[in-house]
């Protein structure tokens, strides 16, 4: 097994160009799912000055064992993962000929598995966002990993939201995850869904798209 399971695997693009967009957005798949299918989040936010990035998981798994197992069981895949969202958003902010779009206009969101891989890297990559989302997801670790993260989210807009009956998040984590970001000194929105599972919700969705028409204004 390779030291770096997700190197060289692709980054799908959708939206604007770079040069010319108002904002950007990387997405992080699923479990078992794929990029492309990220890129359909598009057609709901419905902008076409945004700058779509979405990596894609070898095997469409980003680590092998549940969020909450120990941090060495999802190795080396978790920090490889994290590598290549860390390319992802180089890619977005230097594009190589200084025609990136800012940090503090780039967003970082994902779904379950990678909802859980991007606020984790947001974690240990604090900074000045144009903000984290997390549907369905949470900081990585079992229950009393520390959460010595360094750096200040400068106000960086957090949201974490999750039904109250999903069978994969624990809503004890997506409470957890809010009050880390909140010590990292994020602008928090949390939202837990009574009687809801994992899933994506319109009241979600309605908060990305005001997010995203936020920090593309």
């Amino acid at each position: 097994m390779t030291d770096d399971p997700h190197a060289n695997q692709p980054i799908e693009r959708a939206g604007a160009a770079l040069e010319d967009a108002a904002a950007a957005m990387i997405l992080v798949h699923g479990r078992g799912a794929r990029a492309q299918g990220m890129l359909g989040l598009a057609n709901e936010i419905g902008r076409d000055d945004v700058a779509y990035f979405a990596p894609q998981a070898q095997r469409g798994s980003w680590y092998p064992n549940s969020f909450l197992a120990d941090l060495e069981s999802n190795q080396p895949h978790l920090d490889s993962a994290l590598g290549l969202v860390g390319g992802a958003v180089e890619d977005v902010t230097s594009d190589g000929d200084g025609q990136g779009v800012p940090l503090e206009r780039t967003i970082l969101l994902g779904f379950s598995q990678g909802g859980c891989l991007a606020t984790e890297y947001a974690a240990r990559n604090a900074d000045r966002y144009g903000g984290v989302v997390a549907l369905s997801g949470g900081l990585i670790g079992p229950e009393g990993t520390p959460r010595e993260y360094d750096g200040s989210m400068e106000g960086t807009p957090v949201f974490v939201g999750c039904g109250d009956r999903d069978q994969h998040i624990p809503v004890d984590r997506v409470e957890e995850t809010a009050r880390v970001f909140e010590d990292l000194e994020a602008d928090v929105e949390k939202r837990i869904y009574e009687g809801v599972g994992h899933a994506v919700l319109e009241d979600e969705l309605e908060y990305v798209r005001e997010l995203v028409a936020s920090v593309a204004e």
